[in-house]
C-alpha cells in the first residue's frame, strides 16, 4: 500500500487547524460511531481484529460496545468503570486509578480532539495528502510505561478525529478506525446503563 509522504505543518497551519478542532470539539455534545479495531501484536502474522460501537456524551460519558467476533462493552461513567465481558460484570472505580483516569481522559480527548494543551503531551503536527495528523509523546513516566506514542488522524477538510493509533513500548499498537460517525445525535443516557 503506498503512504503519502508526512511532512511538518507550518506555525500557521497548525494555528488554523488547532483552532477548527478545537472549535469542533466545544461543538460536540454527543457522538455515535462505529470503529473497528486493529490489534497489532509482533509476533503474529496477521492483526486482530475487532469492531463495535462508540458511545460519547458531554461531559464524560463514555462506552465502547465490542459486537463481533464477541461481545464486550466498557462503560467510563461517575468516575467509575464497568465493563461487561459477554455477561460476566465487573466495576472499577476509577477515581482509585489515575491510570484509568488518564486512559479515559485520552480517549475522550482524542474522539473528540479536545487534547492539544495536555502537559503530559509533547504535540508535533504533520500532515499528508489525505490526514492532519498530531503526533502526542507521553512526558510522564506514568503513561510511558503502556503508551509509546498517540497518533491522531483528521481528514483534511474534517474536524474529528477518523484514527487512532496507540503505540506501545514495544512497538506493538492498536489502530482505531471511527466509521459513520454522527455527531451531536440523539444518544439516550440508557446507552451507558450496566
Amino acid at each position: 500500500m503506498f503512504f503519502s509522504k508526512e511532512k511538518k505543518m507550518t506555525d500557521s497551519e497548525i494555528s488554523a487547524f488547532k483552532t477548527s478542532v478545537e472549535k469542533e470539539a466545544k461543538s460536540i455534545k454527543s457522538l455515535k460511531t462505529d470503529f473497528v479495531q486493529y490489534k497489532h501484536l509482533s509476533f503474529l502474522s496477521k492483526d486482530i481484529e475487532t469492531s463495535g460501537k462508540m458511545y460519547l456524551k458531554s461531559p464524560d460519558l463514555l462506552k465502547w460496545q465490542y459486537t463481533s467476533p464477541y461481545q464486550y462493552s466498557i462503560i467510563f461513567k461517575n468516575n467509575k468503570v464497568y465493563i461487561n465481558d459477554q455477561g460476566k460484570k465487573s466495576t472499577i472505580n476509577a477515581g482509585n486509578s489515575k491510570m484509568f483516569e488518564k486512559i479515559n481522559k485520552l480517549i475522550v480527548g482524542s474522539v473528540s480532539g479536545n487534547l492539544f494543551d495536555d502537559d503530559e503531551f509533547t504535540i508535533e503536527y504533520y500532515k499528508s495528502s489525505e490526514f492532519y495528523i498530531t503526533k502526542l509523546t507521553p512526558k510522564t513516566a506514568t503513561i510511558k510505561k503502556y503508551i509509546k506514542l498517540v497518533e491522531l488522524y483528521f481528514p483534511i477538510g474534517e474536524s474529528t478525529v477518523a484514527q487512532v493509533k496507540l503505540i506501545e513500548p514495544t512497538d506493538d499498537f492498536t489502530k482505531i478506525v471511527f466509521k459513520n460517525k454522527q455527531l451531536n445525535a440523539k444518544v439516550e443516557d440508557s446507552v451507558f446503563n450496566q
